[in-house]
C-alpha cells in the first residue's frame, strides 16, 4: 500500500475509534449531563428546589442528585442496620443529640411531621449521636412526648463524620432529604419548623404530590 494511502487509512481508523469512544463514554462527566445512578432523581431535586421556601427555605438542593452515604447505626431494636435498609421510601434523615439545644427544640416538629405524613412512602429518620449516657436520649424523648419517631442511634460516633464529609455541614442539627432510590436531593444545615405548612409542602413536593 502506498505511504499516502496507509496514512489515510490510519487516520480514518483513529477517527472511528475516537467516535466510538465518545459514543460509549459521552463527555466523560457523570454529573453535569445527568448520567449515573441518580439521574432519575433529577425531577425530585427540581421539585425540592422549587418548594424550599418560607420556614424551610434553608433546604439546599445539590446541583445534581448524588448517592447518599450508606451510614451504619442502630435501629429501634438495637440491632446494627444501614441507611440502605430503608431504601424504597423518601427519608428525612436528621442528626440530633441531647447536648444540642436547637436539635431538641425541633424534635417535636419532626415528631408531628412523622405523625402527619409518615407511612409507606415517607419516614423521618432521626439518628441520635450521643456517645455517653446512652440511656438518656430515649428517656428524654419519652419525657418530652416524642411518640411517633422511631429511635435510631449511633453511640459509636461513626455517622457524624460521614455526613459532615458528604454535606460540608459542621454543626447540628443537620438534615438530609433522600429519595426512594437512595439519592440526596436536599440538605438542611440548622433547625427548621418541619411540621408547618412549608415543611409539609416540601415533603409533598419531593414525593411528587404537589
Amino acid at each position: 500500500m502506498p505511504v499516502t494511502a496507509l496514512r489515510l487509512a490510519i487516520g480514518a481508523g483513529l477517527v472511528t475509534a475516537l467516535a466510538a469512544g465518545l459514543a460509549l463514554y459521552g463527555t466523560g462527566s457523570t454529573g453535569g449531563n445527568g448520567a449515573g445512578p441518580c439521574a432519575p432523581s433529577g425531577a425530585a431535586l427540581a421539585r425540592v428546589s422549587a418548594a424550599a421556601r418560607g420556614e424551610v427555605a434553608a433546604m439546599q438542593a445539590p446541583e445534581t442528585p448524588r448517592p447518599a452515604p450508606d451510614i451504619a447505626f442502630k435501629g429501634p431494636d438495637g440491632a446494627e442496620m444501614r441507611l440502605a435498609d430503608l431504601r424504597g421510601k423518601l427519608l428525612l434523615v436528621n442528626l440530633w443529640a441531647t447536648w444540642c439545644a436547637p436539635c431538641k427544640a425541633e424534635m417535636p416538629a419532626l415528631d408531628r411531621l412523622q405523625g402527619a405524613l409518615g407511612g409507606a412512602d415517607f419516614a423521618v429518620v432521626a439518628i441520635n449521636l450521643d456517645t455517653r449516657n446512652v440511656d438518656k436520649p430515649p428517656l428524654w424523648m419519652r419525657e418530652n412526648g416524642i411518640a411517633t419517631l422511631a429511635y435510631y442511634a449511633d453511640p459509636g460516633g461513626r455517622v457524624l463524620p460521614a455526613i459532615q464529609r458528604d454535606t460540608g455541614s459542621t454543626g447540628l442539627p443537620t438534615t438530609m432529604l433522600i429519595d426512594a432510590a437512595g439519592c440526596t436531593v436536599g440538605v438542611m444545615k440548622g433547625p427548621a419548623e418541619w411540621s408547618g405548612e412549608d415543611g409539609r409542602n416540601l415533603i409533598r413536593a419531593a414525593l411528587g404530590r404537589s
